[in-house]
């Protein structure tokens, strides 16, 4: 074996000297790496005839998405990062059955900024059953699912179905990535467009564009249509403190 294939031992220091560093600190170090590219076959001629996103380049998609929240920028202060650094991006679902139109937009907000940690929430079977739904796979499949799926960097098997400071914080998420046009879509659950709509106007929605060409059953919109009825004093969302005073690039 080449000598220079193996590693020296201060680069086993968190796993053979666990006393000596710790495993935040370690990770922190990297912080400033760009997160590797994701190896992506192309798309077949079909696809790229039928489906309209899924031509879009790296390049199409961040200049999109700059567009965007450099627009916003005027109204909340919060706008496209020009460093590379790792942004974590963070998108929720039923996934109950995973299509084509999930894996395309799970591509868009992975390939959003340069370098993108992909969190993926998952309701649970209870919090869909709370809201009207009864999944077809339980909770542990739809999310090793995901688990395969090239784009996700991690699974959050926790998910809330309205997202709130709290949970925002507590997973150091950077941007939320849903849907255009969700807001207005009669298809969407209106108490998980509380918590989505609070952060839009924070600046802190990365959009993906609305996929066209699909099989309705396919869309990401057309997971299992909830109760559009919200009580009063449902998924209210605290913006007394947390998240709103806090700026994109003073997160760690």
């Amino acid at each position: 074996m080449d000598s220079s294939s193996v590693l020296s031992d201060e680069d086993y220091d968190v796993v053979s000297n666990p006393g000596q560093r710790s495993l935040s600190s370690s990770i922190t170090d990297f912080g400033h790496i760009a997160a590797q590219g994701v190896r992506e076959i192309p798309p077949t001629e079909a696809a790229r005839a039928t489906l309209n996103t899924v031509s879009l380049s790296p390049t199409d998609i961040q200049n999109w998405v700059r567009g965007v929240l450099d627009s916003a920028n005027a109204r909340n202060g919060s706008n496209y990062p020009h460093d590379h650094r790792i942004v974590r991006v963070y998108l929720d679902g039923v996934f109950d059955v995973l299509t084509a139109g999930h894996m395309l937009q799970l591509r868009q907000a992975k390939l959003a900024f340069p370098s993108v940690y992909l969190m993926v929430g998952v309701f649970s079977d209870e919090s869909c059953q709370q809201h009207g739904t009864q999944p077809k796979f339980p909770h542990v499949e739809r999310c090793e699912l995901l688990r395969h799926c090239r784009w996700v960097d991690e699974i959050v098997p926790d998910a809330v179905w309205t997202l709130t400071d709290t949970f925002v914080l507590a997973k150091r998420i950077d941007y939320v990535a849903l849907e255009e046009g969700s807001s207005v879509s009669p298809e969407f659950d209106k108490t998980r467009l509380k918590g989505y709509d609070y952060f839009k106007k924070l600046g802190r929605v990365v959009p993906t564009k609305r996929i066209l060409g699909l099989a309705p059953s396919s869309r990401p919109l057309a997971e299992p249509t909830l109760s559009n009825k919200v009580s009063e004093g449902d998924g209210q969302i605290d913006v007394s403190s947390g998240l709103g005073k806090i700026a994109i690039d003073e997160q760690s």
